[in-house]
């Protein structure tokens, strides 16, 4: 490297240092913030029928309002008498399980959703499911 600086390089250092003058940073990446609007459901002690209705009218309800992300809250079926049943099929009687399904299958709610995922642990684990919403137009 040449360690000879040229006098017009230094008063051209000095200038800069001594204004108000910012550089870009370049490694500096801005964050386009998403505004989030979270719409809160609670299955708990519901039926299946009544569910998979409640869901339905809840997941139209958000979209035509603008939400963009639904939390839905199934609970994760410790407490189901369906497990004593032997003729009753527990992962399709248990909400976390039927109601995630029950969505995937109704082709008109599959039009107003872009993915639907298990909740953080913070908010719920297996016991809850978030859906993200498209755009209402």
């Amino acid at each position: 490297m040449n360690d000879n600086i040229s006098d017009k390089d230094k008063k051209d250092w000095n200038t800069f240092l001594q204004s108000d003058e910012k550089l870009e940073d370049k490694d500096f990446k801005e964050v386009k913030k998403v505004n989030i609007n979270l719409n809160l459901l609670d299955l708990h002690g519901y039926s299946l029928e009544s569910a998979n209705k409640e869901v339905e009218k809840f997941i139209e309800k958000s979209f035509a309002e603008g939400f963009n992300k639904l939390k839905i809250i199934t609970g994760k079926g410790l407490h189901s008498e369906n497990e004593k049943n032997p003729y009753v099929s527990n992962d399709l009687s248990i909400l976390k399980n039927s109601v995630p399904e029950f969505i995937k299958n109704n082709k008109n709610l599959t039009t107003k959703i872009i993915d639907i995922k298990e909740a953080s642990n913070n908010d719920g684990g297996s016991g809850a499911f978030y859906i993200y919403l498209k755009k209402h137009k």
